[in-house]
């Protein structure tokens, strides 16, 4: 959320991330709880991604860029693993969900509320120094939120709460809208189908859907539908600027690593001075805009296969959970809650292939929660067999008269 970016003097560059989160290591080696780590394929392939984003920093390119990356990126690890460290139970999950749908959901309902005051003429931007600053990132990670926000919804007992967690999704869905953001409509259009698709209710669901997106599009001033309009362009002449750099840039990543496949270039190298040699446009510089193409020119193909294989095998753990759990009235909140995370993630996959996101938190959250819920299941299921074993001793002992 960075929520210290909203604030002024010297709030604003005080390192409270670092004190929160020094606070809670130390909290957590303090305390009597038992201590295990879920060494899971999910949670050994991040380690293995860890320590090779760590290696391909040792021989980056751009190398005293790189470190200050490097520091960013593996922060965001640590507390993915004291995330994965301190919560156990489901009350924790629920809470770490509530905690990412309201801080990135502040973003979501400011920014509806904003499109509303102006007719959406101004765009929405994200905290000033973040990873979600720019409008594509902003975008991308609203949208990841929302299938949280309607997991949020379908657990609630109380029916304001309930109405209020529909104003938010439709707020958010409105704040992505107006950040102008091509990758974040995409990303809006794959979640909306999945939500569909997931749905118990598909008629109903379908109609509440075009009840809520044609509204919203019809608000949008022109401005927005032309710059929509532009996604179907396909020729190198109707092309803007945007679209051009973000394919120079990713032709620039495919002859970095056709030289440097295993290493790739380490992190920011898409801002190094090797950008002349490799793009086909030297002047025409930017950022990889593409989790993909950014793992790949910064960490090589063993970074973007480690990536990939985090991301694919989160999904075949929670299709896994829905499973097994589908059937269990006591785990049937962790089967909404994965459908939800599945949600997510492909709204991550479409819109992060334009939107340079590859190590923010967010994702690396949802995987870890898709982790802890398997093991919530788990538990429950074996729990369920002793008690299927044991309870027909009941009826072999003697009945008295």
């Amino acid at each position: 959320m960075n929520p210290h970016r909203l604030t002024y003097g010297f709030a604003y560059l005080f390192p409270w991330v670092a004190i929160t989160a020094g606070v809670t290591i130390a909290c957590w080696v303090a305390s009597g709880e038992r201590k295990w780590f879920p060494w899971t394929r999910e949670t050994i392939l991040e380690i293995v991604f860890t320590v090779w984003f760590t290696v391909t920093t040792i021989f980056a390119l751009n190398a005293q860029v790189a470190w200050d990356y490097w520091d960013r990126a593996f922060k965001v690890q640590i507390m993915i693993l004291m995330t994965l460290l301190i919560i156990r139970t489901r009350f924790q999950i629920n809470a770490l969900v509530w905690t990412i749908a309201g801080s990135m959901g502040f973003f979501g309902l400011k920014g509806g509320l904003w499109s509303l005051l102006t007719g959406g003429i101004n765009r929405v931007y994200g905290p000033p120094k973040s990873f979600i600053e720019d409008n594509n990132a902003l975008a991308v990670a609203l949208v990841m939120v929302l299938p949280l926000m309607r997991y949020l919804q379908l657990r609630a007992d109380n029916k304001f709460l309930r109405l209020g967690l529909i104003a938010a999704q439709v707020l958010t869905a409105l704040a992505v809208l107006t950040t102008y953001s091509r990758a974040g409509f995409i990303a809006l259009c794959v979640v909306g189908s999945y939500l569909w698709w997931k749905s118990r209710h598909k008629v109903a669901f379908a109609l509440a859907l075009v009840l809520v997106a044609a509204p919203l599009i019809r608000f949008m001033p022109e401005t927005w539908k032309e710059r929509m309009s532009t996604i179907q362009n396909t020729d190198d002449e109707s092309l803007d600027a945007s679209a051009r750099g973000r394919l120079n840039a990713w032709a620039f990543a495919i002859n970095l690593v056709e030289e440097r496949p295993i290493l790739g270039g380490g992190f920011r190298v898409f801002i190094s001075p090797e950008f002349a040699k490799y793009a086909p446009d030297p002047k025409d510089r930017h950022d990889a805009h593409s989790i993909y193409f950014e793992v790949l020119g910064e960490h090589g193909f063993p970074g973007l296969f480690l990536f990939l294989a985090l991301g694919v095998s989160t999904w075949f753990t929670a299709q896994g959970v829905i499973r097994r759990a589908k059937d269990l009235p006591q785990v049937e909140w962790a089967v909404d809650l994965v459908r939800m995370l599945q949600v997510s993630l492909a709204g991550f996959a479409a819109g992060g292939a334009f939107a340079g996101l590859a190590f923010f938190d967010l994702p690396y959250h949802l995987v870890a929660i898709v982790v802890l819920c398997k093991i919530l299941v788990d538990q429950e299921i074996r729990a369920m067999r002793e008690h299927e074993v044991a309870a027909p001793l009941t009826y072999l002992r003697p009945v008295s008269a």
